[in-house]
């Protein structure tokens, strides 16, 4: 069997074991993606309230999820979100999200506090939303298979009676327009009016009274630190406890250069087709590069979860998506408006004026590592109070693998460590310690 369907038929066991479940399309219901059909709560209205983290819409969110050993659903009720944000060209733009009120108490000082979680690489179809997979943890049909992994995260701070929002980003759920993958303002804009919206909801626990604190690795690792970066400038009335940033693709010419190739090569496609998106001025610049085949590609993965690209395009190479040969990277290197768009994606450039804890494994090679502790040696650099936590794993021969066991193996200790500044606990910088550590 190959490597990456082991991989997948992996991770597809695991989500067996939180409760299989399959998502049934309705003839009332428009929009269809690879043969779900994706509920009318995502269809964004054509006008949306002035301000950023304003309800358009919420409806309850069915919880079907349940654990080896613990009866019944995720511990909290869920609510279904659509809320108002602001996109990297400064437009209103709706996102959605969840927010889980958790049936256990907060044992700790001050009212519940509330944690804004932003999900890893779910893919660009609307049908791999995180929101979406709270309610069918693994979609299966023939088309598609979108697992929503980020729950086990999501239970961890429920169980210690934290409140959570999660945001399934811009353009992820939402029908109006393609997911912006890895766009820093996008994602950081998300993450902050996530945590307004929350505020909003009648009936939550969480007021303006509880702590703040963000979780994210991967794609929600950058979307957490960048989310840290920016608070300051566009949400002052949110104040951070804490900010946990796992594996962040802080600077995306490296991550390019990373991914392509690799099990998870179909990110870059995704990644292609959000900046377009982002930026329509890209496009022609894009096209002239493109062969038909990448054309096609794109096309194919605008549509795909993780594990269908996983599947598809698993260790292909960009090459074969140009009309001469180049890889993306080698595009990107020739052409100065890409250069300079993901120049902006850069995160690193800002301190953040709040407590971040960030990890990356030492042997990962698909959002490398060396990247990553780059970007805490800007921030310490900077006078920011960096945790910086090296994951010390042998290579385990497979990109993907160095990126996911850390995500495994220190899940635990984030969780503590964000749990203990939503207590009120100060962070201890060990910036002091970066020129040994690895």
């Amino acid at each position: 069997m190959p490597v990456r369907v082991r991989l997948l038929a992996t991770a597809l066991a695991a989500a067996a074991c939180l409760c299989l479940q399959t998502l049934q399309a309705t003839a009332s219901q428009a929009e269809v993606s690879r043969g779900v059909t994706i509920p009318a709560f995502y269809d964004p209205p054509a006008t949306l309230p002035t301000a950023d983290g304003a309800l358009v819409r919420t409806e309850a969110l069915p919880l079907a999820l349940s654990l080896p050993s613990l009866p019944g659903p995720l511990p909290g009720s869920a609510t279904r979100l659509m809320y108002k944000s602001t996109d990297s060209a400064g437009d209103p733009v709706a996102v959605t999200g969840a927010y889980i009120e958790p049936t256990l108490p907060w044992l700790g000082p001050g009212a519940r506090p509330l944690v804004a979680l932003a999900p890893g690489t779910m893919g660009q179809g609307d049908q791999c939303a995180a929101s979406m997979g709270l309610q069918y943890p693994l979609i299966l049909n023939g088309q598609t298979v979108s697992v929503g992994y980020e729950d086990l995260s999501i239970y961890r701070l429920l169980a210690e009676g934290v409140a959570v929002v999660v945001t399934d980003y811009v353009g992820l759920g939402t029908t109006d327009r393609l997911h912006t993958y890895v766009n820093r303002l996008d994602g950081a804009h998300a993450v902050l009016d996530a945590v307004r919206a929350a505020r909003n909801l009648p009936g939550a626990s969480v007021t303006a009274a509880s702590r703040v604190g963000l979780f994210g690795y991967s794609q929600g690792g950058g979307a957490t630190a960048a989310a840290a970066e920016l608070q300051p400038s566009y949400a002052p009335d949110v104040t951070l406890s804490g900010t946990y940033a796992g594996a962040p693709p802080a600077d995306l010419t490296a991550v390019t250069a990373g991914i392509d190739g690799s099990d998870l090569a179909g990110a870059l496609g995704w990644a292609v087709n959000g900046f377009v998106q982002s930026d329509p001025a890209l496009k022609p610049i894009v096209d002239a590069h493109l062969a038909a085949a990448g054309r096609a590609a794109l096309a194919d993965l605008s549509t795909m979860c993780v594990a269908d690209a996983l599947l598809a395009y698993g260790s292909q190479h960009s090459s074969a998506w140009t009309n001469d040969g180049s890889s993306i990277s080698e595009v990107v290197a020739e052409e100065p408006a890409l250069q300079a768009f993901l120049d902006e994606q850069r995160i690193g450039r800002t301190a953040p004026v709040s407590p971040v804890r960030l990890a990356t494994g030492v042997s990962d090679d698909l959002v490398p590592h060396a990247q990553a502790r780059r970007l805490a040696v800007d921030w310490c650099a900077e006078g920011a109070n960096v945790t910086y936590v090296p994951v010390l794993l042998p290579d385990a021969g497979r990109a993907l693998l160095n990126h996911f066991e850390p995500l495994l193996t220190d899940q635990g200790d984030a969780v503590a460590w964000l749990t203990a500044r939503l207590s009120g606990v100060p962070a201890v910088s060990n910036c002091w310690s970066m020129p040994v550590q690895p």
